[in-house]
C-alpha cells in the first residue's frame, strides 16, 4: 500500500475514536514510519521474532502535573508502523484498516496513562464481548 493511502487510514482510524476522547487528547504528534528502529527494539525488549505496530513515546496524561506544557513543550507522539501493521493484517486475515484503528486506540490508551498489561486485558474483554 502506498504511503499516502495508508496515512489517509491512519487519519480516519483517529476519527474513529469517541469525539470525547479526541477532545482530551493534547499535545501529540500521530506519525507514520516504515518499520521501528532498532533503538526503539531494544528498549522496548523485542526478539528478532517480534515487532511494534505502534509506539507511544511521552508523558501520560496522567502522570503531567502542574508545571506541564510552561514553555516550550515538544509533544508526545505515537508512531504507527506501515510494515509490521499490514503483515499483521494479512497473517491474522483482517483488514488493515481494522489493525490500523486497533493500534491507534491502544497507543492512545497509553497516552491516556493506561500500561500495557491493562490495556491488553481491556482488549481481550472486549473482544470476549464481540
Amino acid at each position: 500500500m502506498k504511503r499516502t493511502e495508508f496515512e489517509k487510514l491512519v487519519a480516519e482510524g483517529f476519527e474513529r475514536l469517541p469525539q470525547w476522547v479526541r477532545e482530551k487528547i493534547k499535545n501529540v504528534a500521530l506519525l507514520v514510519e516504515d518499520e521501528p528502529s532498532q533503538e526503539d527494539r531494544r528498549a522496548e525488549g523485542l526478539g528478532d521474532d517480534e515487532t511494534l505496530l505502534g509506539l507511544y513515546k511521552g508523558i501520560p496524561l496522567s502522570e503531567r502535573g502542574e508545571q506541564y506544557g510552561v514553555g516550550a513543550t515538544m509533544p508526545d507522539t505515537i508512531t504507527l508502523y506501515q510494515g509490521p501493521i499490514e503483515q499483521a493484517a494479512a497473517e491474522d486475515g483482517m483488514d488493515v484498516v481494522q489493525v490500523v484503528a486497533e493500534t491507534i486506540w491502544h497507543e492512545y490508551a497509553h497516552h491516556f496513562g493506561i500500561d500495557e498489561e491493562d490495556v491488553q486485558r481491556r482488549e481481550r474483554n472486549r473482544d470476549k464481548a464481540s
